[in-house]
């Protein structure tokens, strides 16, 4: 692939998702086709405007993410879940309700994600 392709492939990527992960600039690099519809699927599912509220999905995406202890995806979905007025304590109980399915480690993963020890 063309270095200008790959800027503009990389800058759509970035501009395409709130959440600022670094793999996102490698796969658009690698595949665009399929970064691009990754990203197009992602937007929908994590849209204003729908039945939940994105609080409510990025909380959803939170307890998800606990289970295989993806810290850095808890930690985005967090900020983005507090960008959209999710409180502390409405983050703690997505976790909490995370755990009964996922055990310690899940809630491990979503306190540290969180934070919460740090006031």
């Amino acid at each position: 692939m063309n270095e200008c392709r790959s800027t503009a492939s990389r800058a759509k990527g970035q501009a395409s998702t709130p959440y600022g992960y670094a793999w996102a600039d490698w796969l658009a690099r690698e595949d665009p086709k399929w970064a691009t519809a990754r990203l197009s699927v992602s937007a929908m599912a994590f849209a204003e405007g729908r039945e939940l509220s994105v609080t409510h999905r990025e909380m959803v995406a939170i307890g998800v993410l606990c289970l295989p202890d993806r810290l850095d995806g808890v930690v985005a979905h967090m900020r983005r879940a507090i960008e959209h007025g999710a409180t502390k304590r409405e983050l703690l109980e997505a976790i909490q309700s995370a755990s009964i399915a996922g055990g310690g480690p899940t809630l491990s993963a979503g306190v540290k994600g969180g934070a919460f020890n740090r006031g």
